[in-house]
């Protein structure tokens, strides 16, 4: 693995160190007065989910690991496990649900999910950006209720709550942001 100097990393890069797999959240370049600049980074545990504030001088050395992206489809779930199907060798693999966390209701059947791996655990999993999903039920119309930035709550067929402009009504297909679990468009 590559080694590289503690003032180049930057956010999104993966780090070994301590014997634990890192990301870097935050990375702030700091110049104090007296004494060398350093690197203050947030680095977040892709195993466990815990943090952790580190300052890298520029004379540090960090190992820089590179993930393996790999494309899979997603099949079904069983006992708290995602089984996720290789698109190009055809081999199931099972992931714990956890992986998704919050966004674990957005995951359809037959999806294409992005899983990072390291040698051959599964790190973490990234959803499509958007996904339609249908609106079981929302409050009805306010006449009069025309303002640019008036939202109304709804409720979607996974269950996730979520609030959409007073026009979208139930039974509706809208686009979601996964990432920020708000409404984008009608579908």
């Amino acid at each position: 693995m590559p080694k590289i100097n503690g003032n180049e990393i930057r956010p999104g890069n993966v780090l070994e160190h301590d014997g634990h797999l890192w990301s870097a959240v935050k990375v702030d370049h700091v110049k104090p007065g007296k004494g060398g600049a350093f690197a203050q980074v947030e680095l977040r545990n892709l195993r466990n989910g815990s943090k952790l504030n580190e300052r890298f001088r520029s004379a540090d050395k960090v190992e820089r690991v590179r993930l393996e992206q790999k494309d899979q489809q997603f099949l079904y779930e069983t006992d708290g496990k995602l089984v996720f199907m290789d698109t190009e060798t055809y081999e199931q693999v099972e992931i714990d649900a956890e992986i998704l966390g919050e966004r674990r209701p957005f995951l359809q059947d037959g999806m294409m999910v992005v899983v990072e791996y390291y040698e051959e655990e599964a790190l973490s999993a990234q959803l499509p950006q958007k996904v339609v999903c249908k609106i079981v039920e929302t409050e009805p119309v306010v006449k009069g209720q025309t303002a640019a930035n008036s939202f109304k709550p709804a409720l979607l067929d996974n269950g996730v709550r979520i609030t959409v402009p007073p026009f979208v009504g139930p039974d509706e297909d809208v686009v979601v942001n996964t990432e920020t679990m708000e409404y984008s468009e009608r579908a």
